[in-house]
């Protein structure tokens, strides 16, 4: 950790100034000065936190390796294409190592960047008086500190559903500034047990969630209800079921409607082409056509030209849909219209990804990053039911009546359970959930033997399968940080 540790006050400098408002220019970087002097005002406060989304932002939505899509590359939703870069391919056969380039490195660096971040502004928070002000910045760190320590346990941890020996197997470092964690720039501190960890994000989020703002934050910020999405999703993930229920009733967001027409396009459709912004509750929203310093997270899926009428011209495919999980979707269904378009590249047609294509008008793969949407809140909150047994089906149907021009419905039993597995596997398709789904749940990947066209001909995966108890459902340490830090342990396998 010492080298993440030992660049904070230069990365805090760099990372805040390229994410705020013209008055920073007029303010005193932490290179030059000292940070109770800048932390001085509220607003100077919002700056540090914008600089702390801004880093997770940066590993959310990299052009190469986004925690937006490499969780569903590493899975069953997607298969590479034969005719595109192949990007990523050591992570969709499974080859990575501590040393491969990209997601291993970017989660770990960027992620204790914004804690680190979120330490600094917690450090000085009494230099702002009592009140809701302070309140709310400091419930903001909190958060975001939750947040990032989260993504960092789950992709380099296990989780606590996953086995039996989840909970007592190495998370990572958890730092706090309140316990000394953050004083000696060159610590080599150990990396901490799972159930420690969570325990810490928890009561990090708990404490965020009766500070900071019910609303008003403004885009791309977490508020009161963005603080309970995520306790509802971290609570799934520790297995604390009414937990779960009680974080997910506090979000009121309406789901997003994916049925009704308006000039021809359904509100759904118009989340993924930032024209609406109905149904999100938390997004990284920096990522913007306006923002010329902003990554492409649609390019992990493909690329493409346009044509002067606006129809696609050419499109490279780095990844299609997998062949039977797009055929096992409902004619009825109409997120069809959300997760495909034909995609043609050297002759080949294939069921390409149009989540994430772009702005209207545009398929430079350029748009906000949808975090945590009211879907998968009531999709966390009705698997939760029903591992109490209690109606999941009702709240199933809230999703579907808005998903399906008609469906069957009635489920009980394994069928209910299967049932809201699948609506979960479709409607948060290519947003970077499938992996961490089928590993909570201590599933394996099973892709499909089908090629790559979309007639189901062409090149099928060469690791269809990863079994539930594969080391690689753990991401290794990076190797800088192996090197940095004697007492940093690689993880099983590596």
């Amino acid at each position: 950790m010492k080298n993440n540790i030992k660049i904070l006050v230069l990365l805090f400098s760099f990372g805040f100034f390229m994410s705020c408002d013209d008055e920073l220019n007029d303010l005193q970087p932490f290179v030059e000065g000292n940070p109770e002097t800048f932390f001085n005002s509220v607003s100077a406060f919002q700056n540090g936190v914008d600089g702390a989304y801004r880093q997770l932002w940066n590993y959310y939505s990299s052009t190469g390796s986004g925690l937006q899509g490499i969780p569903d590359i590493l899975s069953d939703n997607v298969i590479i294409a034969q005719t595109g870069r192949r990007s990523n391919q050591d992570y969709y056969n499974y080859r990575y190592v501590p040393s491969t380039a990209g997601a291993i490195d970017l989660y770990w660096s960027e992620a204790y960047e914004a804690v680190n971040v979120a330490n600094l502004v917690i450090a000085q928070i009494d230099n702002l008086g009592d009140g809701p002000d302070k309140d709310n910045i400091l419930g903001q760190a909190l958060a975001i500190r939750a947040w990032a320590h989260f993504d960092l346990v789950r992709v380099y941890g296990k989780i606590p559903t996953q086995s039996a020996d989840a909970n007592a197997s190495l998370g990572v470092v958890y730092l706090k500034v309140e316990d000394g964690d953050t004083e000696d720039p060159f610590a080599e501190p150990a990396r901490e047990t799972v159930a420690s960890n969570y325990a810490e994000i928890i009561g990090d989020l708990e404490r965020a969630s009766q500070l900071i703002n019910s609303s008003g934050n403004g885009e791309g910020r977490l508020n009161k209800e963005g603080v309970y999405a995520l306790l509802s999703r971290v609570y799934l993930y520790n297995g604390e079921y009414q937990k779960v229920i009680d974080a997910a009733d506090e979000v009121a967001v309406a789901l997003a409607d994916g049925v009704t027409l308006v000039d021809g396009i359904t509100e759904l459709q118009q989340v993924y082409t930032d024209v609406s912004s109905a149904g999100l509750v938390v997004e990284l929203a920096i990522n913007t056509s306006s923002e010329s310093n902003g990554n492409n997270v649609g390019v992990l899926y493909s690329q493409g030209t346009l044509n002067d009428d606006g129809s696609i011209n050419t499109t490279i495919s780095e990844y299609a849909i997998d062949f039977d999980f797009f055929n096992s979707i409902d004619e009825n269904d109409l997120r069809l219209n959300v997760l495909q378009f034909e995609g043609s590249n050297q002759g080949n047609t294939y069921n390409a990804v149009k989540k994430f294509l772009g702005e209207t008008g545009q398929i430079n793969g350029r748009v906000d990053v949808k975090v945590i949407r009211a879907a998968e809140v009531l999709l966390n909150k009705a698997e939760a039911q029903f591992e109490l047994g209690q109606d999941a089906l009702t709240t199933l149907d809230e999703l579907r009546d808005l998903r399906y021009l008609s469906y069957a419905g009635g489920e009980s039993g394994q069928a209910l359970e299967d049932a809201i597995q699948f609506e979960r596997r479709v409607e948060l398709a290519f947003e970077g959930h499938r992996f961490f789904d089928l590993k909570r749940r201590g599933e394996p990947v099973q892709r499909s033997t089908m090629g790559d066209i979309i007639d189901g001909s062409g090149t099928p995966p060469d690791f269809p399968t990863l079994a539930a108890d594969n080391f690689r459902f753990q991401l290794p340490i990076p190797i800088a940080e192996i090197n940095a830090n004697q007492n940093m342990v690689q993880n099983p396998g590596y």
